[in-house]
């Protein structure tokens, strides 16, 4: 009898932790920056998904209180941000192949430098390894024709990939 009393105490015990812990699992919709994922198919019949979380400019300056120029930058918040291609794809002219990246970049006012790195796992850019680095291309920001409060990103079928946050546009081309 002893015996039953202890194994059914031992199994409240467990399902109380794993209800416990299940109650306590983030539900990632109530961030300030919450999570987006942009997907998109492209002439070549390439599959892209970008999994990121969203960031709020916030009266804040992009280049200097947020995605500082010429640093690395997770491209989001949270985690980082990943980029994944179904098949064999050109970024800007350059290969890449099918897999799962991280997507970092470097902002900068003339040009930002978009960065593929195969350690697409990672909390931020903090353990970034640019060792790592798979693929970096530049590319010219430009004015966006409206303001986007919340990033964004969008996939277009010609496989324009487009970073839209305050007034600014990143595009760069996937074939």
């Amino acid at each position: 009898m002893k015996k039953l009393f202890v194994l059914t105490l031992i199994a409240g015990l467990f399902t109380a932790g794993a209800v416990s812990a299940q109650e306590k699992k983030e539900d990632k919709s109530k961030r300030p920056s919450p999570p987006a994922v942009a997907t998109g198919t492209i002439k070549s019949g390439a599959e892209i998904t970008i999994d990121y979380s969203q960031p709020s400019v916030k009266g804040r300056t992009i280049g200097a209180e947020i995605a500082p120029y010429g640093k690395v930058w997770r491209t989001g918040a949270n985690e980082a941000t990943t980029f994944k291609v179904s098949k064999d794809v050109k970024v800007e002219g350059k290969a890449l192949a099918a897999g799962l990246y991280s997507l970092h970049s470097v902002p900068g006012e003339k040009e930002w430098t978009i960065i593929f790195n195969k350690t697409a796992n990672q909390w931020g850019s903090y353990e970034y390894k640019e060792a790592d680095d798979v693929l970096r291309v530049a590319v010219k920001p430009a004015k966006a024709a409206a303001a986007t409060e919340k990033m964004t990103f969008s996939i277009d079928k010609s496989g324009k990939v487009s970073l839209l946050w305050g007034n600014v546009i990143v595009p760069f081309n996937v074939k």
